[in-house]
């Protein structure tokens, strides 16, 4: 399995990925293909075997801006874990991917009886929300701002 020791898998116990991983569903995607859409629904999330998949934010009147490319072993997806339930950010194959998909109501309820697994993953994806804001914040201060995004310590 990739990704075994790094990545979300690399955050749980040998058990929890287990029981994680008796979830997955393996699914490709064609390069250019829409994974999912900002501001639709987050019932799913991902973990990229192979290829990369861009995150992109719509910008009112221009192209949508890539905020982070992912690779194997990376978490694709983490609206899912907080309601409403929406995409906060859109995401497309840069390449060919498989990935893993899980169904986000089956995590949660999986969650939801083991409180262990459950600050294993809410941990995790907090850290994968953190990063993504903070790289959000620099590529838009980058393309929109008059000096760049003068990146804060």
């Amino acid at each position: 399995m990739v990704g075994a020791r790094t990545g979300v898998f690399g955050a749980m116990t040998k058990e929890h990925r287990e029981q994680l991983m008796a979830l997955a569903r393996e699914v490709s995607f064609a390069m250019g293909e829409r994974i999912f859409e900002e501001g639709g629904r987050a019932d799913r999330f991902w973990i990229i075997h192979t290829g990369t998949v861009s995150l992109d934010l719509h910008v009112p009147g221009r192209r949508a801006a890539v905020i982070e490319t992912l690779g194997a072993g990376r978490l694709l997806g983490w609206s899912w874990l907080l309601p409403p339930h929406h995409w906060h950010l859109g995401a497309e194959a840069g390449s060919p991917v498989r990935a893993y998909e899980f169904d986000a109501a089956a995590v949660r309820e999986m969650c939801a009886a083991d409180p262990e697994l459950d600050h294993e993953l809410t941990t995790y994806v907090l850290g994968v929300l953190a990063r993504r804001l903070r790289s959000a914040r620099v590529r838009l201060l980058d393309l929109y701002a008059p000096y760049g995004a003068g990146e804060v310590p």
